[in-house]
């Protein structure tokens, strides 16, 4: 049994964003068959009781807080701003994590070590180079799952953005963080992504960048997508002739607010035209002023915020709507939609990245006048609404189910560990 340090962002637990959950049941895929050691940035919203949960699979889990304020946020935009590095990257770049890694690399050793999206690359090569140069012990591979080309969401949310100063910074974040995720990615033994579009991407810039030489290797590469347990989701039991057209996603998150507030002005009015009844319900943690702000602007919109337990809206949901004009990776809220049972509405980029059948498991709309066709054709015909509802939740069931994916994780670990890699 081979030991693993495993570095999260977030803690993944419980499981209400997708971050989350593609942590999770990767955590629970080597927890089958490695000793797993977690550690985890947490907030001030996370329980014990999450922890807990935890730790009944994990070997050990240690949290270092996540320590944010606006001084620290002015911090880091100056930082980067001077040294010509990412936002992103530079803001969660904390000394409290630094010194959690030395004291636990001090005491024990590992096999592997696993960074959880791209946040984390940095403390993984840290902890790979203390393992060696500190603690003078043998080399350990290092793992990343990037889960998405990160440069790509900002550089969407240029192309919408009309403040010209906003467009800008989104513009430098995205030229600063894709020559960070190249040259990053380059120094791990193996990246997994996924979907394969990001793959393509990175790995594209990346040999634009320095064409592969055999005494220099770009690292291993594969996909493995965002995967959840259908036996812990039942189909949701829906009203008759359910009205809302339902968005589920965490509000703070810049693409999700951006393609609510989209929707909300530019294409539910014409959904209201032909149907005077029908509902737009935001559901997801933090929503922004400007959010909120649209149930006074826009008829029949209703913003909730977090809900503890959503299945009281689903059960009033006709249309799943997956807004989206930015973005990376793959949405864990279509497959969690498909799992429940819902209809799902997307545009191309909502869906981008998950295998769709068009017409059978997801309608697709990218303009206004689409999108409000697609949506107004589910809530118009029930047995459009009951034959994508099927279908999804087959679909789900036969491709994105953990159990039947995950164990591709145990072919990188089987190869990594077992010393088929060389120290660069």
């Amino acid at each position: 049994m081979s030991k693993i340090l495993f570095l999260t962002q977030v803690l993944p637990y419980p499981l209400n964003s997708g971050a989350k959950i593609r942590a999770y049941y990767v955590l629970r895929q080597l927890a089958r068959q490695h000793e797993v050691t977690l550690l985890s940035f947490v907030r001030q919203d996370d329980k014990l009781e999450a922890v807990e949960h935890l730790q009944g699979f994990c070997k050990a889990v240690y949290t270092v807080p996540m320590q944010r304020s606006l001084l620290r946020n002015v911090r880091a935009v100056l930082k980067a701003g001077f040294t010509g590095q990412s936002v992103i990257i530079v803001r969660d770049e904390l000394p409290e994590m630094h010194r959690a890694l030395h004291s636990l690399l001090s005491t024990q050793s590992f096999d592997a070590v696993h960074a959880d999206q791209t946040s984390m690359a940095q403390y993984a090569l840290y902890a790979q180079n203390l393992n060696t140069r500190t603690f003078n012990r043998p080399f350990i591979p290092a793992v990343l799952d990037a889960h998405n080309a990160l440069y790509r969401i900002p550089e969407r949310m240029a192309r919408h953005e009309p403040n010209p100063l906003k467009r800008w910074l989104y513009r430098r974040e995205a030229r600063v963080l894709a020559r960070y995720e190249v040259e990053t990615y380059d120094r791990f033994d193996h990246v997994v992504f996924v979907t394969a579009v990001d793959q393509e991407e990175i790995l594209q810039r990346t040999s634009n960048v320095r064409p592969p030489v055999p005494s220099h290797p770009h690292p291993s590469t594969s996909v493995i997508p965002i995967c959840v347990d259908t036996d812990e989701k039942p189909l949701v039991a829906r009203r008759e002739r359910p009205l809302a057209v339902t968005h589920l996603g965490t509000m703070f998150w810049p693409p999700n607010v951006e393609g609510v507030l989209w929707f909300a002005r530019e294409v539910f009015p014409s959904v209201l035209a032909q149907i005077p009844e029908a509902r737009f319900v935001v559901i997801g943690k933090d929503p922004p002023r400007e959010v909120q702000d649209l149930t006074l602007q826009v008829r029949n919109v209703q913003v909730t915020g977090y809900v503890p337990d959503p299945e009281p809206y689903l059960a009033e949901t006709g249309v799943f709507i997956v807004p989206l004009r930015a973005g990376g990776g793959m949405r864990v809220k279509i497959v969690d939609a498909w799992s429940w049972g819902l209809p799902i509405v997307s545009t191309s980029i909502g869906a981008e990245g998950i295998e769709v059948e068009e017409g059978e498991n997801i309608l697709i709309g990218d303009t206004p006048e689409a999108l409000a066709e697609a949506v107004v054709r589910v809530l118009k015909e029930p047995a459009l609404g009951e034959r994508l509802r099927l279908q999804g939740r087959a679909w789900v069931e036969a491709h994105y189910h953990w159990r039947n994916v995950y164990p591709a994780w145990e072919d990188i670990y089987a190869r990594l560990i077992s010393g088929n890699v060389v120290s660069p």
